[in-house]
């Protein structure tokens, strides 16, 4: 696998660089981002974190607007973030900002015309980390997290890997996509009018028969303008209650879904991350 640096910036002793390459998974150039702790210019191999983004999101939001990498290097870990995507003048679009490029809710799409390109959950689960561990000095320790339509993805993905994650976390993530307007017209197009095969995309859903638990730490601002309608976090709290899931599940009130709410809590995540990670 072949992939071409496109940026390198300096911060907090350790880099953060954008990579392209052309995936095989989603069949047309991929972007993404990584930050690589100072911790690996001694040699050591580092853990990883995945951020997944939200809707109209690149793997430059987090990145840039988190804060993030100073915590990151404090704790010696890496952060993986890619695109929310396949792009290109081929890949097929909508006209609404919550569907086609930028929305690909981390999904294989099994419907046409979505399913040449979209196939975002073997993107996130399988390509990419193979491309991560053997370019860069990395451990096959994995967390994951995201936000909103990527801490859906977040959760779904490692509920469904529970060997390949040591934890999971979300901001403000879609817990009942099955039941948001946000989900049903995302599974709609990707998967097909068959609700069955909606939930296993579903984390309340996942979370309720789980039989294998990951550590879980959610957080939702209290004044999120999409919480009643298509968060639905009381749907994975109600889950996590019946099947006595591990999850710290956390309302702010007063924070809404941007990164300024992000931005206030994330160093709590990459604590909780590291955490687990170095077990």
């Amino acid at each position: 696998m072949t992939i071409e640096n496109l940026s390198a910036s300096k911060s907090f002793g350790g880099w953060h660089k954008q990579y392209s390459h052309q995936s095989k998974t989603l069949n047309c150039p991929m972007r993404f981002a990584i930050y690589l702790p100072p911790q690996v210019s001694n040699g050591e191999k580092v853990p990883v974190l995945y951020w997944l983004s939200g809707l109209t999101c690149t793997d430059e939001n987090f990145m840039q607007k988190s804060g993030a990498l100073r915590m990151a290097a404090e704790l010696g870990m890496a952060i993986v973030a890619p695109d929310t995507s396949p792009r290109g003048d081929d890949v097929a679009n909508d006209e609404g900002y919550d569907l086609g490029q930028g929305a690909g809710f981390y999904v294989n799409a099994t419907q046409a015309p979505w399913n040449r390109h979209y196939h975002m959950y073997d993107y996130v689960v399988n390509e990419l980390p193979q491309i991560i561990e053997a370019a860069f000095p990395v451990s096959d320790k994995r967390a994951i997290s995201g936000h909103s339509m990527g801490g859906h993805g977040a959760l779904t993905i490692a509920m469904l890997n529970p060997e390949r994650y040591r934890s999971m976390s979300a901001f403000s993530p879609i817990c009942n996509p099955v039941n948001a307007p946000w989900g049903k017209k995302a599974f709609t197009a990707y998967l097909g009018k068959d609700k069955a095969t909606w939930h296993n995309h579903d984390a309340s859903n996942l979370m309720r028969r789980a039989t294998t638990f990951i550590p879980a730490k959610v957080d939702q601002g209290g004044s999120d303008d999409f919480l009643k309608e298509q968060l639905k976090p009381e749907a994975l709290e109600a889950a996590a209650n019946i099947n006595n899931y591990p999850l710290e599940l956390s309302i702010h009130e007063g924070y809404d879904h941007s990164y300024y709410f992000i931005s206030s809590f994330i160093e709590e995540h990459l604590r909780f991350h590291a955490k687990h990670l170095n077990k």
